[in-house]
């Protein structure tokens, strides 16, 4: 649902949503509780989260310069796969059979996130699937968790016509187009306030984007990435990137100025 992408925002996804725009995704802690500040979190609370970030392995500290590592890196990494093109698809699917028995509750976990990263969605339990259409080289350390469990396969449908059907069964697809509608309004509203909006209002006008700007990102990393014969009608994920990359650039320019205002 759209309102579970409209989080508020905590000190972490305030840490978390700025550093996964930034490349590289570095900053020093100064910059970030000045930016907290200007979000209304008090200082002590963003360096509090700062602290349990680093403990949980989603940032690393050095000399007062933090940095995406763990999960939070391969985040941005799929934030990025996910607005690059894909491979043509040759109509096969690359499928993922479980032959690892007497698993632990955290070797399933484990699959199943490094499943999800590299793309594919569960056709039954114990079976993965999608359009062979991406590089095969993705995410690397996702493969090798995979690896350890699985079986791979190229395989292709005996009736191709339901190729659409399958998708739609892996990925939900009308869940993902509908909260991608009723982002781009929002986020082509928030582009233009954001060039316009007066001194007194700025701070607000600046939440509003973050947050827009964060929910796109988390919205493209489940976007399945389907070749095109397999993408619905009215399918919205060029129109969503273009409202996306607009408010981007333009939050990056607000960032950028306010960052050398703080120095």
């Amino acid at each position: 649902m759209i309102d579970d992408l409209l989080r508020p925002l905590s000190a972490r996804s305030i840490i978390a949503s700025t550093l996964l725009g930034t490349h590289p995704p570095r900053l020093s802690g100064r910059l970030l509780v000045a930016l907290g500040q200007e979000f209304g979190i008090p200082p002590g609370t963003l360096r509090v989260a700062l602290s349990r970030m680093v403990d949980r392995n989603e940032l690393t500290n050095e000399d007062g310069t933090y940095a995406l590592t763990g999960l939070l890196l391969v985040r941005q990494e799929r934030q990025v796969r996910s607005r690059q093109p894909t491979r043509p698809w040759d109509g096969l699917w690359e499928g993922a059979i479980v032959t690892a028995s007497a698993r632990t509750a955290t070797e399933r976990a484990q699959l199943r996130r490094a499943l999800v990263t590299l793309g594919l969605g569960e056709r039954r339990e114990g079976v993965w699937m999608r359009p062979d259409n991406l590089d095969p080289m993705r995410f690397t350390a996702a493969r090798r968790v995979a690896d350890e469990q699985v079986e791979w396969y190229r395989m292709a449908p005996m009736d191709p016509r339901g190729g659409r059907m399958l998708a739609d069964h892996l990925f939900t697809l009308p869940a993902w187009a509908e909260e991608a509608l009723a982002l781009i309004d929002r986020i082509s509203t928030a582009a233009v306030e954001l060039d316009t909006a007066e001194t007194p209002t700025r701070g607000e006008t600046l939440t509003q984007a973050f947050i827009l700007d964060a929910a796109a990102r988390r919205l493209f990393v489940r976007d399945p990435l389907l070749p095109d014969a397999l993408i619905p009608d009215d399918w919205p994920a060029q129109e969503l990137r273009a409202a996306f990359e607009e408010l981007d650039r333009r939050l990056s320019v607000a960032l950028r100025a306010f960052f050398k205002s703080v120095h």
